[in-house]
């Protein structure tokens, strides 16, 4: 019998069909061994089945002396049979011929010149699944044929002639199906404003070029970054533990500036830190000339940085306090035209206190979630006017947006003057003013420590700004375990009274268990206050140190995620060019101001993961 897998998967077998005409055969095969060879006595001109070879001329068929037809071969296989990759050369080239006729002579035609034929072995699914007739003769050569016996083939091309007759062919030139568009190439990600408090790189290659740095590596590392010098890389780094600009490199990513500075105290992060500050030696909390005096430092410390950042000489600086974020921004950061500070978590009485000092500022996410609702009613109702939106606004405006969006009614009496025209106005007690300005209140502070309350403030009102944190009574915790304790200040430079510190780093090797085992994973663990500029000059060290294959993992200080909302419009932001330009001196390498110039995309979100595969980077936010 044939080999099953020759047959369409959606054919039934018919055992009895074939049992009936096995036993024809066998009874012809009889008569004609007893009374000589019949012609057409076989279902194929000029074949036996399991034949030694194929007769290619017509007429009986004569074997040794008695003429009779011979005997079917038991120990027939594929080399000795007519499925023989020989004799079906043999049979195409005398198939060619005039004389040639019968099935042979049909497959014979339906073929092109120079290709090999499947033979008579070959079934409809070689014709199927065959993408054009180069394909099925290589198919036939390379594939392992079993020849059908006589009735075999007597029942295929009954039931399955049409179908040979029509071949299904591919075009070649047209795109396979699983084909899919080259995956575009990202050589940088977006710029994240948020602070991180651990990275955790994983890859393939070992990270222990960056353990036990030698006494001159490190100085070298340090005196880099104490005089912004940036050593150039290697594209292709062979041995990394023998490059020592990488593991200057990598040292050099680790520092950063703080101020004040307590061996024996974590001073990041600040909100939500009573429980690390609770039974730790305070001694400034009874002590009102110890407050005073870090106080005092402490303004000189931020004067300076402002100083430095209106300088150019700082890109960036973040002011962290036991309830709030700021984060400053120099002229060109961010698509901005000039310095920009934005302050999350905020609240009402906060929000007021600096409307009271004249420092004007914006609420850009209600903001924006009004421009949207005016666009969406200016699509339904094309006849009513949209109305001006300024980019300064006072607090009471944007939190009666923020009611808008809620739902609310008019708070005026003109709200309800509906209850006249239904003449029920007296039946129904209207809300006293008292009533409506509790409910004002209410939704005002419904705004409270929300990532909607963060507030944006601009150019000149930047400094305004600096001069109320200075004098702000409510900057420094009056009771708890922070009592007393100025905010902590994190920059990329050096300032006033600044500290070096450094991240702590360690490298670990794990196993991970995969489907066919376990595989090593490489570990390269960041923790500390981690700012935008040492995710980007980490990620641009281990690029070529970890063969453009590694992924990191990045904890991100919830409070400060909302600090990548946008704070222009795309057309409103200068060339980039330019900006990247008057950042020169700023202290960070030049491949990292080019990222932070551009304008966030990132919104209220941060990046959580960052992949590079071949060079090439994917984030997930």
């Amino acid at each position: 019998m044939a080999d099953q897998s020759y047959y369409s998967p959606s054919f039934k077998k018919p055992s009895e069909v074939l049992r009936m005409r096995r036993k024809r055969a066998r009874s012809e095969g009889v008569s004609a061994g007893s009374g000589g060879a019949a012609p057409g006595s076989a279902g194929l001109a000029g074949v036996r089945p399991f034949s030694p070879g194929p007769l290619l001329l017509k007429g009986p068929v004569r074997t040794g002396s008695g003429g009779a037809v011979k005997r079917r071969n038991p120990f027939a296989n594929i080399e000795n049979t007519y499925n023989s990759p020989g004799k079906r050369r043999a049979v195409s080239c005398a198939a060619e011929e005039p004389g040639c006729g019968g099935a042979a002579g049909g497959r014979c035609e339906a073929e092109s010149p120079g290709e090999q034929t499947a033979g008579f072995g070959s079934s409809l699914t070689d014709l199927l699944y065959n993408n054009n007739t180069t394909a099925a003769a290589k198919h036939t050569k390379t594939h392992k044929n079993v020849s059908f016996s006589e009735e075999d083939s007597l029942f295929e091309e009954d039931l399955f002639g049409p179908e040979k007759a029509t071949p299904i062919l591919k075009n070649p030139e047209a795109p396979e199906v699983g084909d899919s568009p080259a995956p575009e190439v990202c050589r940088e990600y977006p710029a994240d404003w948020s602070l991180k408090t651990r990275l955790l790189f994983t890859s393939p290659h070992s990270f222990s070029w960056a353990e036990h740095l030698k006494a001159q590596e490190e100085a070298q590392g340090l005196s880099l970054h104490c005089r912004a010098e940036y050593a150039s890389l290697p594209l292709n780094i062979q041995d990394p533990r023998s490059c020592t600009e990488l593991r200057c490199g990598f040292q050099q990513c680790l520092q950063y500036w703080q101020h004040p500075s307590l061996p024996w105290l974590s001073l990041f992060p600040r909100i939500g830190a009573e429980r690390k500050f609770a039974g730790k030696n305070t001694p400034w909390a009874q002590d009102a000339a110890v407050q005073q005096s870090l106080m005092s430092e402490w303004s000189g410390s931020l004067t300076s940085l402002y100083s430095l950042l209106k300088a150019r000489l700082c890109p960036y600086f973040y002011v962290c306090s036991y309830q709030f974020t700021v984060l400053f921004r120099g002229a060109g950061l961010s698509g901005a035209k000039g310095i920009t500070a934005l302050l999350t978590p905020t609240t009402r009485g906060l929000r007021e206190a600096m409307k009271a000092d004249g420092i004007e500022f914006s609420l850009p996410l209600l903001e924006e979630k009004r421009k949207s609702k005016e666009s969406s009613s200016q699509q339904t109702d094309g006849d009513e006017p949209s109305s001006a939106v300024t980019s300064q606004c006072t607090d009471d405006k944007k939190e009666d947006e923020y009611d808008e969006d809620d739902d609310d009614d008019d708070d005026d009496d003109g709200g309800l003057s509906w209850l006249q025209d239904m003449g029920i106005q007296d039946k129904i007690k209207k809300p006293d003013s008292i009533s409506i300005k509790m409910r004002k209140e209410h939704n005002e502070v419904r705004l409270d420590h929300r990532p909607e309350s963060v507030v944006l403030v601009e150019g000149s009102n930047t400094f305004t700004l600096i001069n109320f944190l200075i004098n702000c009574k409510s900057l420094v915790a009056g009771a708890g375990s922070q009592a007393g304790l100025p905010p902590t200040l994190l920059a990329p430079t050096a300032f006033r009274g600044a500290t070096l510190q450094m991240l702590k780093a360690r490298s670990v090797n794990v196993k991970t268990q995969v489907r066919t085992g376990y595989q090593d994973v490489c570990s390269l663990e960041v923790t500390g206050p981690i700012m935008p500029h040492t995710v980007h000059a980490l990620t641009q060290l281990l690029k070529p140190a970890q063969k453009g294959a590694f992924s990191v993992s990045l904890y991100t200080h919830e409070p400060s995620a909302v600090l990548n909302v946008p704070v222009t419009k795309p057309s409103e932001s200068e060339q980039q060019s330019d900006a990247a330009q008057c950042l020169e001196r700023c202290g960070l390498q030049q491949s990292t101001v080019q990222q932070l110039v551009e304008p966030t995309v990132l919104g209220k979100s941060a990046l959580r993961q960052l992949h590079m595969r071949d060079f090439s980077y994917s984030w997930n936010s």
